[in-house]
């Protein structure tokens, strides 16, 4: 018979004849199970008061551009979608336009205070904002019956600069009438009518426009397919399918009714010129060096030549007394295939030097991008489907909102790259991909 002092033990039955289990740690206080307190639960149930008006309601779940081109998808005929969101002929160079901002990183430098940056620049002798200026585009008030004048006076109170479009539907006088305090540009296509192009410039100087961006990658419209199949051509010859979409949609037929006419504003009053006519004159296939010449002869302010992707033709137009180009393909409903406007950016900058302005528009979705341009060379970008895709989601309000989600994305992006400052942006802060530098 074997000793109880000889019976073999383990660790087990050690701690069961201790009443605990030591593989088992102790809860910490914190985490034993009880009551939850009503006091307790309020700091972390805080519901939001609901939003009932559905267009603030809308906006205020948008967090980025493309929520609102998501929104404005939805509530908007498909035709007049697609006339904002396509491009040329099978689209490549829209998208390679987005590619180059997706396919560059960032290389930030860190432990610098940032507290309360300066995300402003100055652009043409003016004080800005943020490097940023809304883009012309045409056709705006298809997309809400606010157009222009709602986006000249966003970025008024913004403070940056807003450019109308030739083609765009509301006139000169209206928008510096209801925006008079802003930055107003004006895009210029040079016709074939010396008559009507003498008349714009007037215009603009007298309606106190110090800005001028003359198009010149426009020597004949673009073969955009979609609008071509929607039947959103000049003039307009709706399918069947476009016009039953559009009833989809009776409070923007409302709106289309119950306002002025969609049309060309600035060219409407010009003798002899009727609607029909207007691609014929505004794509002048003859536009040449002596045109800009002319332009520049009989424009005393800034002259900008916009459309340019290739370096050398940067160098010509700077010196024939343009003051600064942009470069731009048009968001890719132009030429398609053409390079990537980030792409080609630091060769235009190289090409033309330090002293001369140098903006960027097409594939420019969130205030990163401006970042990625700013280093590249750009002293400011430009947008234009950024802030119609708030327009068409919510009016003003919805421009509003994209030009908020586009200077806090800025500001952030600024403050995580460790500057505080836009001027402190340097080429030595981004890193291109083989694809890009290739």
């Amino acid at each position: 018979m074997t000793a109880v002092d000889d019976v073999p033990t383990t660790k087990g039955s050690d701690a069961a004849a201790a009443g605990s289990a030591p593989d088992t740690p102790p809860v910490p206080p914190a985490a034993r199970r009880r009551l939850p307190r009503i006091a307790e639960l309020r700091t972390v149930l805080r519901f939001r008061r609901p939003t009932l008006d559905p267009v603030e309601r809308r906006l205020e779940s948008a967090l980025t551009i493309a929520d609102l081109r998501r929104v404005a998808q939805r509530v908007t005929p498909r035709a007049v979608f697609d006339y904002v969101d396509g491009a040329a002929d099978a689209e490549a160079t829209a998208r390679k336009n987005l590619a180059a901002f997706e396919t560059t990183e960032f290389l930030p430098e860190l432990l610098h205070s940032v507290v309360d940056p300066d995300i402003s620049t100055t652009l043409l002798g003016d004080r800005i904002a943020l490097p940023l200026v809304f883009a012309p585009t045409g056709y705006t008030r298809l997309m809400h019956e606010a157009g222009e004048t709602a986006a000249a006076r966003v970025a008024a109170r913004v403070g940056i600069p807003y450019v109308l479009s030739t083609v765009g539907t509301s006139t000169i006088e209206e928008v510096t009438t209801a925006a008079p305090g802003g930055n107003n540009w004006f895009q210029l296509y040079l016709t074939n009518s010396e008559a009507l192009n003498a008349e714009l410039v007037e215009r603009a100087l007298q309606a106190g426009v110090r800005t001028i961006a003359l198009t010149i990658d426009s020597a004949v419209g673009g073969r955009r397919l979609k609008d071509l199949r929607n039947g959103l051509t000049i003039p307009p010859s709706l399918t069947a399918r476009t016009f039953l979409d559009m009833a989809r949609y009776p409070s923007w037929w409302i709106d289309k009714l119950t306002t002025a006419p969609v049309e060309f504003a600035s060219v409407r009053d010009f003798p002899g010129v009727s609607y029909s006519e207007v691609a014929g004159l505004l794509f002048d296939p003859g536009i040449d060096y002596d045109d800009l010449a002319w332009l520049r002869s009989r424009w005393p302010g800034n002259l900008l030549v916009k459309g340019i992707v290739n370096p050398e033709d940067a160098r010509r137009v700077v010196a024939a007394g343009a003051d600064g180009v942009v470069v731009s393909n048009h968001g890719g409903r132009q030429l398609d295939r053409s390079p990537a406007t980030l792409d080609v950016l630091p060769a235009v900058r190289e090409a033309v030097g330090e002293s001369t302005t140098v903006l960027l528009d097409s594939g420019v979705r969130n205030g990163q991008d401006i970042i990625a341009a700013v280093a590249l060379g750009a002293d400011a970008v430009l947008v234009g489907r950024a802030y119609l895709y708030g327009l068409m989601a919510g009016g003003e309000r919805g421009v509003d909102r994209a030009a908020e989600i586009l200077r806090s994305e800025y500001q952030r992006a600024l403050q995580l790259l460790g500057l505080d400052a836009t001027a402190k942006i340097g080429p030595q802060h981004v890193l291109r991909s083989e694809r890009a530098s290739g």
